[in-house]
């Protein structure tokens, strides 16, 4: 249970979705360089968008506009009045020799200790709460940034790459808890990531960008746009298409396999998300050697 919402049941999420975010023709120059032109998009309550793009793309820049961290050069960018945003930002390295525990580094955002508990009840976080923060894995530490940005109690959420750091499997377990939280507490969810084949299946929207925007829209629709074959080539375009994947078993969020039904009891009553047993995955398989690619 959520104690610090009291947003109504995610099946409202059908109702007209809730603008929280426009931006319109926005432009950044930052030492006489252009980083971003004319870039426009939106956001509605209950979207899941996800950024990709090429290294200087401008992605990051594009998420400190959103979270207010960069003003824009030029263009417009409209924030619902009184928006609530959870930002986690693409790294954050604590000092080792910092005596910092995770329930301490928490407990540091504004928050009251009830928050903190469902949080940390949510993210299966109970067993790292007394262990230095520095000594967590990247999987790990990654799912203490994500907590820290939900104690905002946010209307929308923006990721810089939460991903980093987590393996294939962690990386699928979590963008399904990213969709499981923007159902649960009707969130907006704008994030950056570079995992092209778990991305495309994962999102409801992607924006293409490249210091303005190629394209956006479906995951199907953008795979398949001719500035997204360009930006990635057609050979990993064609790799990229979804499809459809059964399996007979479910894993739990640090990917172990739960086979039996006492274990998938104890995953599911211990707020340890599942990934479903018919999963949307993006690599088509093939028995075939992967085509060889001209070198560069």
């Amino acid at each position: 249970m959520w104690p610090f919402t009291t947003r109504q049941a995610s099946s409202q999420l059908r109702q007209p979705a809730e603008p929280l975010l426009r931006l319109a023709d926005v432009s950044l120059r930052r030492g006489g360089q252009t980083v971003l032109s004319r870039v426009s998009m939106s956001i509605a309550r209950g979207d899941i968008i996800t950024v990709i793009g090429p290294n200087g793309a401008g992605k990051s820049s594009l998420l400190h506009l959103v979270a207010g961290l960069l003003a824009p050069s030029a263009g417009s960018l409209w924030r619902k009045p009184g928006l609530r945003l959870g930002y986690m930002p693409q790294a954050l390295q604590l000092n080792p020799q910092l005596p910092l525990t995770v329930k301490r580094f928490l407990a540091l955002s504004p928050s009251t200790p009830l928050q903190q508990q469902a949080i940390v009840s949510r993210l299966a976080l109970a067993p790292f709460l007394a262990q230095p923060a520095h000594s967590l894995s990247g999987g790990e530490w990654q799912k203490v940034l994500l907590a820290r940005a939900l104690l905002s109690a946010p209307d929308l959420l923006v990721l810089d790459e939460p991903a980093q750091g987590v393996d294939p499997v962690g990386q699928a377990n979590l963008y399904h808890l990213l969709g499981e939280l923007r159902n649960e507490l009707q969130l907006g969810i704008l994030l950056v990531s570079h995992d092209l084949h778990i991305v495309m299946a994962k999102t409801d929207k992607v924006l293409c960008l490249n210091k303005h925007v190629c394209c956006q829209g479906a995951p199907e629709a953008v795979s398949q746009h001719p500035e997204y074959r360009r930006l990635f080539g057609p050979s990993l375009a064609e790799d990229l298409a979804v499809y459809t994947h059964h399996h007979d078993h479910n894993h739990g969020f640090h990917g172990r396999l739960v086979t039996d039904a006492a274990g998938l009891k104890k995953a599911l009553t211990s707020g340890c998300p599942l990934v479903p047993n018919q999963s949307r995955l993006v690599r088509r398989t093939s028995l075939t050697p992967p085509r060889s690619r001209p070198q560069s």
